[in-house]
Parts: structure tokens; sequence; C-alpha cells
């Protein structure tokens, strides 16, 4: 049973616990349905980009731009939000969305694949920060952290689905486009149906980027570490695994166990959260982070040693984007939340960007193991960061 303490704005919920369930349950069956679709598409415009010609440079470069377009346009998302309304926004982002998806195929040049990669990003963007702020500002309190594990975990089988539908329907034709399009128009449901439960963003001030790093540094920087741990993690693992002597599906099966652990621990951890001061949660994620890496070289003789290791340890270094959620959550409040987790979001993406060139800059600088003691590295400096603010009394 949720705490029914209200936690929205009464003139605009009742509080009830069917009305929270509800609020909840559209907002991540939207991100769900969307998270397929997306992780259809990934893959799926890598492909393309290689059957026309394009090298693997131009291909990284490309999927780059999503992260530049999220840091360049969802600063904005707030504001435009107040303006137009939550789900307005949220349904004009996932149509743009389907719309982008359906244009790929329709404009099969390289040049136009940029500008459709940035747009799609930047309504993903959008989706994102507003269903993630919908679900901070409807979950109850004392069950923000159950809620936020809830969350990650069905997004993370969301994204596990989608490769899977792509394997079935193939990488050639409309077929794969129109089916991700399909799934985005699909999240449109969730959201019409609860559009009255939706919270709405004050036009107040707002407050700047960099406040929002001042109130709520360990919540925030825990999206930029879990960004670039996770993102330069799934793309430098394979090659560490090929430097260990492993073949090319073994090296790939090492990252299976690393998004596998991901899906089990966001729950444990979120309940776990709601039982104690949060930022001592992120710190032991931190910890566990740091040590889990160190261990990798020890284990890397041993092909089954090694992947256990990796399930625990990608396990507890992903809850650091879900406990830094429901901490968000619980530190800023009103109409702010919306701008901080569209800090949180932007700084997950730079995180993204960052993390690639400096895991894999570590690996050949020590080589193979300077992967394992770079993402060690990573996970110190923010425990660094979060025992820093436990001098600060915690907020409820």
């Amino acid at each position: 049973m949720l705490d029914t303490t209200p936690d929205l704005d009464p003139a605009r919920n009742p509080a009830s616990d069917r009305a929270r369930i509800a609020a909840i349950t559209a907002a991540i069956t939207c991100v769900a349905v969307v998270g397929i679709g997306l992780s259809l598409s990934i893959p799926l415009l890598s492909i393309e980009m290689a059957r026309m010609g394009a090298s693997s440079t131009l291909i990284g470069v490309n999927t780059a731009v999503s992260g530049l377009a999220s840091i360049l346009t969802v600063p904005f998302v707030p504001r435009l939000a107040a303006r137009v309304g939550v789900v307005r926004l949220l349904l004009l982002a996932i149509g743009l969305g389907a719309a982008c998806l359906v244009a790929f195929p329709l404009l099969p040049t390289i040049g136009w694949w940029f500008v459709l990669r940035f747009v799609f990003s930047a309504a993903l963007g959008a989706l994102f920060v507003l269903s993630e702020f919908w679900i901070n500002e409807a979950a109850p309190p004392a069950r923000r952290g159950l809620v936020m594990g809830v969350y990650a975990t069905i997004l993370a089988l969301g994204f596990a689905v989608g490769p899977t539908l792509l394997a079935l329907l193939g990488t050639q034709g409309f077929a794969p486009y129109l089916a991700g399009a399909a799934l985005f128009l699909a999240g449109m449901l969730p959201m019409v149906l609860a559009r009255g439960l939706s919270p709405a963003i004050g036009r107040g001030p707002s407050r700047r980027f960099a406040t929002y790093l001042r109130v709520a540094p360990a919540a925030t920087l825990a999206a930029l570490t879990y960004g670039a741990v996770e993102t330069g993690g799934f793309a430098i693992l394979p090659l560490y695994g090929l430097r260990l002597g492993y073949d090319a599906e073994s090296a790939a099966g090492l990252v299976s166990a690393l998004a596998l652990g991901n899906v089990l621990f966001q729950i444990p951890f979120g309940w776990l959260a709601d039982r104690m001061d949060r930022r001592v949660v992120l710190l032991i994620a931190a910890a566990g982070g740091a040590l889990g890496a160190a261990l990798i070289p020890a284990a890397s003789g041993s092909l089954p040693l090694l992947v256990g290791l990796l399930f625990a340890w990608g396990g507890i270094a992903g809850t650091l984007y879900t406990v830094g959620l429901a901490h968000l959550g619980s530190s800023v409040r009103g109409a702010d939340l919306a701008g901080a987790n569209a800090a949180f979001v932007v700084l997950y993406n730079v995180g993204l960007m960052l993390g690639p060139p400096i895991i894999g800059g570590g690996m050949d600088l020590m080589p193979p193991q300077g992967f394992a003691w770079t993402l060690s590295g990573l996970f110190l400096a923010y425990g660094a960061v979060v025992l820093w603010r436990l001098r600060a009394p915690a907020r409820p």
C-alpha cells in the first residue's frame, strides 16, 4: 500500500492511492513503450548507415549527436512545458519522435540523418525529463525510492525487448521503422487517459542550471557518473574482452551480464533508499562500484568469474540513476523539480559523451586493465562528493 501523505498540490491532485498509482503507471508505461521503440531504433540506424557506406567514425559522430541535442535543448523543456502543459508537450514529443522514425527511410542520405537524429533526440530528451518529473512528483515521499526502482526496472526491460523485435522484423525496408513509430504512438494512450492527473509546472522565475548542482550535487552528479560509466562500460567492455583474448561472442556476452545485473538490482536498492538516508545508499553504490571495478583485473582470467562479477557490479552501478532520481525528488520540490530533472538529464548526457573517450583512453594508457582502473577512479571521485555532502543534514 502506498503512503497517502500528500505530495502533490491538493488543488491539482487529491493525493489518493488510486490517483497516485494511476499517474505513476501512466508515466512509467509511456516511457517503457517508447523505450522499446528507442532500443529498436539505435542499432537499426547504425546498421543502415553502414549499408549507406558511412565509416565507423561517422556513425559514432551521428550517435553522439543524441547527447548534444539533449544538452542543447533539455534546459528549455520546463519553461516550454509551463506554457503549453506537461501532457501536451509529452504528446508533441512522442509524435515528433514517431515522425522522425518514419522520415529516416524516406530521406536516406547521411546529411538528413544528422538533422533527423538531432530532432529525434531532442524529442526524447523532453519525453524523459517530463516523464521522470511526473513520476517523482506523484511518488509518495516514503516510497519514492521503490517507485523509481520500479520505473528503472521496467525501462530496462523495455530496452531489452527492442533488439529482440528487430531480430524478428529484420533491418531492411520500412517494417522496423514503422514498428518503432507505432510503439511511440502507443505510448500516447496512457498519457491521454491520465491527462487529468498530470502535475503542472509553475511559470515563476526558474533557477539557473548551476543552482541545481549546488542544491543537490549528490543527486545531479549521480547522473553524470552513471552516464559515463554506463555508456563507457557498454562501449569499451567488448573491446576489453577482446584484449583479454576472449572470442567476439564471449566479449559481447560480458555486456549482457552487465545489463542483466542492471535490471535486477533496481528495486532492492530503491526499497533500501526508502529506509535510510539516500545519500548513504548513493555512497554504498559508489563504494561498491569502485570496489567491483577494482576487482575486474583479478577476475579477468576466468570467464565465469568475470561474468559473475560484472553482473553484480553492473547492478550496483546502475542504481546510481535510480537512487539519484529519488534523492533529487526529496531535495527539490514544486516548480523547481522540473528544472532539476532537466539538469539531471543534461548531466547524464554529458556523462554519455565523456565516458567512452575517458574509459577508452584509460585502457590505451594502461592496456588492458586501465579499463577497470578508470572506472574505479570515476566511482571514487563521485563517492568523495557524496561523503562531502553527508556533512549536511538530510532533507526528508
